[in-house]
């Protein structure tokens, strides 16, 4: 008994030890977090935990005509998704005539939050990477609202988009809300990428500094605003399609990898 009970006082001190190195932001807690800390096991590829992540599979072009084939992590020989050192990485590949890549998509949902993850993007044109959310409940696009955290497309390296859609506002009728920063690094070194959701606004962030922001009218009208509702987070790797590919894409830049440090929920603590 005195031996588990030192055991149980260690395991507390190696997550409070860890949690130190985790900025909070003011007035919010921790409450879900991934940071791709699995260690890799007899030779084979570390996979993203699967109680944390669900993978959504196909090549019908997702609505955006794009072009890869989505996997659920491994297919075959192929791995597209594997931890190596800490870091989730996202792989597109050309295999024999398709392009293979991974959508993931959380297992959990939350309503309002401060979401982030830090991100190391692809190059080359084509690439199309997103960190991005859509409701639980998604029935019907762009009724039911999207969140866009970060994108990124190829042909315009470094620059970063934050953006929602929903009925009103959405790319489809040249409404949508978004804005762009330009981060020189973007490609080349790893950053903060953000979001702050609450019942009044929509904000985006870049390495703390917002550059987006939506405003609740307060109209009581889904089609303005959808975000009342508990969200999934999506993590892909998109080659081509409508806006990925909208300059062509150069396929000598397969395989390209997307990177991601690790991915955090913070919720008010109140």
């Amino acid at each position: 008994m005195k031996h588990l009970t030192i055991c149980l006082l260690l395991a507390s001190s190696l997550r409070l030890m860890a949690g130190e190195d985790i900025t909070t932001p003011p007035g919010y807690k921790l409450v879900w977090h991934d940071e791709f800390e699995t260690s890799q096991t007899n030779g084979k590829p570390t996979l993203p935990d699967n109680s944390l992540w669900q993978y959504e599979t196909g090549n019908h072009g997702w609505g955006n005509n794009e072009i890869q084939n989505y996997i659920p992590g491994v297919r075959g020989k192929d791995t597209c998704a594997r931890v190596v050192d800490g870091v989730l990485e996202i792989t597109a590949k050309k295999v024999k005539d398709e392009v293979l890549s991974v959508r993931m998509n959380s297992t959990e949902s939350w309503k309002y939050g401060y979401f982030e993850a830090r991100l190391k993007l692809p190059k080359g044109k084509g690439t199309w990477p997103a960190f991005w959310m859509l409701p639980r409940e998604f029935k019907q696009w762009p009724l039911d609202g999207e969140i866009d955290i970060m994108e990124e497309v190829g042909y315009r390296p470094n620059w970063i988009v934050s953006s929602i859609h929903c009925q009103k506002y959405n790319h489809a009728i040249g409404t949508q809300k978004n804005n762009e920063i330009y981060i020189d690094t973007a490609e080349d070194e790893f950053h903060v990428y953000a979001v702050e959701w609450t019942e009044d606004f929509i904000k985006g962030y870049v390495d703390g500094k917002c550059y987006f922001t939506f405003t609740n009218d307060r109209q009581g009208d889904k089609g303005t605003w959808p975000f009342n509702v508990p969200f999934y987070i999506k993590l892909n790797l998109a080659w081509g399609g409508n806006w990925g590919g909208a300059e062509g894409i150069d396929e000598t830049a397969l395989p390209a990898i997307y990177k991601i440090d690790y991915v955090r929920v913070f919720q008010k603590t109140n």
